[in-house]
């Protein structure tokens, strides 16, 4: 037995020993989570904070009686598709209904008349209109400045609704498109299921830093940037978020691949920045997307004296990057119940931001999203990688 810890220590210690000095070699920049910051203090760079989000949620408000949704859950496609059929054709391709709605999702989804697939081909059939959030409450923050929901140059005519706190003038069309299709509530399958992607397999992980942070109570004038990290997320033995791993940022050329940032201040310790345009990575449910969100903007709340952080983004989100992804989830809208061309239909009549000047239709919709972050370490590529990725740029290598 003390051979064996004899040995473990020795190969502990050689693997710690390897790691510091692959950082040595790379002479990585650490960003470190609320960092006491005191040599960028003497700069006045102000301290920085780092963090890696561990939940994405679609800000759905849920009421306990279900009441936003007063004729029940939307239909799905393998109902539609069903009720579609005579009791003889029911009885031949459901067995009876004792074949599980996975096992039946080809027959369901290829309904069109020519047998296409009725999502990647929503406007073949014209199915009854999809049912939508009739609540008067929503997650999400008055994006477009009015209470009415009047239009404006960047908004199209829409209702809006009252934030939970109150607050007048909510827009969260996203939710009132989405809130009643039981896929994408709590207890639906595709929210779980895309963090639980990114969860166990790091993709579309995004990094969030606070930076130029004089206090982490009230501060006037912070900088907020958002990265997408290439290592997978740390967790316990318990499969647990561990606060204050470390994670590098995707680049490219030497460049971070996502580098939004915003101007933002902190006011009674929660983060707020001022509205602008942000990419975000995105992997869930089996689907890479570049999330474009125009006019966003978050409230990140730190908690735990900085080990963990809360918040809420909104913005105005792409009609086509929303149903590229709502039309792409395939089989797993099995246990979704979503139904494609009526979404289609109903995004299209919901959309209230930014107008095609040519139509005068909306082409995004406002949205909210609620996640929650660890504190992390972020790395930063070195001058040194910087220079050696451009030079293998140059010649044509990467």
């Amino acid at each position: 037995m003390k051979a064996v810890k004899k040995n473990l220590s020795s190969v502990f210690a050689a693997r710690t020993m390897a790691a510091a000095l692959a950082v040595a070699l790379c002479g990585a920049s650490v960003t470190a989570a609320a960092a006491d910051g005191k040599d960028s203090a003497k700069k006045g760079a102000g301290k920085t904070l780092g963090f890696v989000i561990t939940t994405w949620h679609t800000g759905i408000y849920e009421s306990k009686f279900i009441d936003e949704c007063p004729e029940g859950f939307a239909p799905g496609y393998d109902e539609v598709w069903w009720r579609g059929l005579s009791k003889e054709q029911r009885s031949k391709l459901t067995d009876n209904g004792l074949k599980s709605r996975l096992d039946r999702y080809f027959n369901a989804i290829r309904r069109g008349p020519n047998g296409e697939d009725v999502c990647m081909n929503p406007t073949v059939v014209k199915d009854p209109p999809l049912l939508i959030v009739e609540g008067k409450q929503s997650y999400g923050m008055n994006l477009d400045g009015n209470e009415d929901g009047s239009a404006t140059p960047k908004t199209c005519k829409h209702e809006n609704f009252t934030g939970l706190d109150g607050t007048p003038g909510v827009d969260n069309q996203v939710y009132r498109l989405l809130g009643c299709t039981f896929g994408f509530r709590s207890y639906g399958q595709y929210e779980a299921n895309a963090n639980e992607n990114r969860k166990s397999n790091g993709n579309g992980m995004t990094l969030i830093e606070v930076t130029g942070v004089d206090d982490m109570k009230n501060d006037d004038d912070v900088t907020v940037s958002y990265y997408r990290a290439i290592d997978q997320y740390t967790l316990d033995g318990a499969g647990r978020f561990t606060p204050y791993a470390s994670y590098r940022i995707d680049t490219a050329d030497g460049k971070p691949r996502y580098a939004s940032t915003q101007k933002g201040k902190i006011v009674d310790g929660v983060v707020i920045t001022e509205p602008s345009d942000v990419n975000l990575p995105f992997y869930g449910n089996y689907t890479y997307m570049n999330q474009q969100i125009k006019d966003m903007r978050i409230k990140l709340e730190i908690v735990d004296g900085g080990v963990g952080a809360k918040g809420q983004a909104a913005g105005y989100y792409d009609l086509k990057q929303l149903l590229f992804y709502v039309t792409g989830i395939g089989p797993i809208q099995s246990s979704g119940f979503s139904n494609c061309p009526a979404i289609y239909v109903a995004a299209h009549e919901l959309a209230d931001g930014y107008p095609d000047p040519q139509t005068g239709e909306c082409t995004a919709l406002s949205s909210a999203y609620n996640f929650a972050a660890v504190a992390a370490f972020i790395i930063h590529p070195s001058e040194s990688q910087k220079t050696a990725s451009a030079g293998r740029s140059k010649a044509g290598g990467r």
